[in-house]
């Protein structure tokens, strides 16, 4: 476990840039004084910002003036990752000189680049993108793979199902989390044949540190009876994408009902208390920060869009991981896993 964790940092990812990226790595630091950072990208920019925070005396900067548009396509990145922020970044994990890589730039980009240059955990045929989802129970909910596959077959499910469980007993502190496959519906007979095949695998893999409980639908994300939910990346995505939507149109739905008279902004000033707490808990930004699982080495995609706040708490997620040896417990996971199903199958 390492105490002091070096984060190596695109300050060119995002939709701001290293303004962004610097102010979000100051209030990570003024939290956490153990934290250490490298800046990868354009000294010229990067520089006049850390002046701004005495909280980073002492971060590094790694100049670089290439940097991944967002617009760019992955194959594209590729070809040119080593001398841009992001392959900088990313580098610096696969070479030991970082214990994890943040950026907030070109998601497509960020995951071939990290899966070329770290290259998947023994066991994992494909690495996914997970992230926290605010509930109503007393806890977020892990939810994977949220865009980096879209086509996924059971064995891809139940690999994303070990990781999942592994990132929840980290980041949520439960020992055993509840697991469910994302359906059209709750019954065993609905859902696709990989849905179902990977229904059984795990509900005959009971020794895993995990309790199976079926399917759940999209509709029951937020209710708090799950921990971790697992499906494709192009289902993820979308429901993802909605759950976002939604919560920006409730928040945008109250503006306007809150400003449509003068009973209402009455109406307003006595719910400010509960309408704050609302948004807190909708805000995007406390709960920025999806991790690339299954790779061998730490990346944290932080939104384009995140305030500091929201890149601060990337990097919070980011030293998490790196505290709590993520890596290792998937890679225990996944020896367990495959030792019982050799067995099972010498005893077929």
């Amino acid at each position: 476990m390492t105490a002091n964790p070096r984060i190596a940092i695109d300050a060119m990812g995002g939709d701001v840039g290293p303004a962004t990226m610097v102010a979000g790595a100051a209030i990570a630091r003024g939290k956490d004084a153990d934290l250490h950072f490298d800046f990868y990208g354009d000294e010229s920019l990067i520089a006049p910002e850390l002046a701004k925070h005495a909280v980073l005396e002492g971060a590094q900067i790694f100049h670089t003036e290439e940097s991944i548009a967002a617009t760019e396509k992955p194959s594209q990145a590729i070809r040119r990752a080593k001398g841009t922020s992001m392959g900088m970044a990313i580098n610096a994990v696969k070479d030991g000189k970082a214990d994890a890589a943040v950026s907030g730039g070109n998601t497509g980009a960020l995951m071939a680049i990290a899966k070329l240059a770290l290259r998947t955990m023994s066991g994992i045929d494909r690495p996914a993108l997970s992230a926290l989802l605010p509930t109503l129970g007393d806890n977020d909910l892990v939810m994977l793979d949220l865009g980096a596959n879209t086509e996924c077959d059971a064995q891809n499910l139940v690999q994303f199902a070990v990781m999942g469980s592994a990132y929840a007993r980290t980041v949520l502190d439960i020992e055993k989390p509840r697991v469910k496959l994302l359906n059209i519906g709750t019954e065993e007979l609905k859902g696709t044949d990989e849905l179902k095949e990977a229904a059984g695998l795990l509900r005959d893999a009971d020794y895993l540190r995990m309790r199976f409980d079926g399917f759940t639908e999209g509709d029951k994300l937020s209710r708090g009876d799950v921990d971790v939910v697992v499906t494709d990346g192009f289902s993820g995505n979308i429901a993802l994408k909605t759950a976002e939507g939604t919560a920006r149109f409730v928040t945008d739905l109250l503006r306007r009902a809150f400003t449509s008279s003068l009973r209402s902004k009455a109406g307003f000033a006595l719910s400010r208390p509960a309408l704050h707490l609302l948004k807190v808990h909708l805000d995007p930004n406390n709960h920025n920060g999806a991790v690339f699982l299954g790779l061998n080495g730490l990346v944290v995609k932080s939104h384009g869009g995140a305030t500091d706040k929201g890149v601060a708490n990337a990097i919070n997620v980011a030293a998490s991981m790196v505290r709590n040896d993520i890596t290792r417990k998937i890679s225990e996971d996944l020896d367990n896993f495959r030792a019982h199903a050799f067995h099972d199958g010498d005893e077929a």
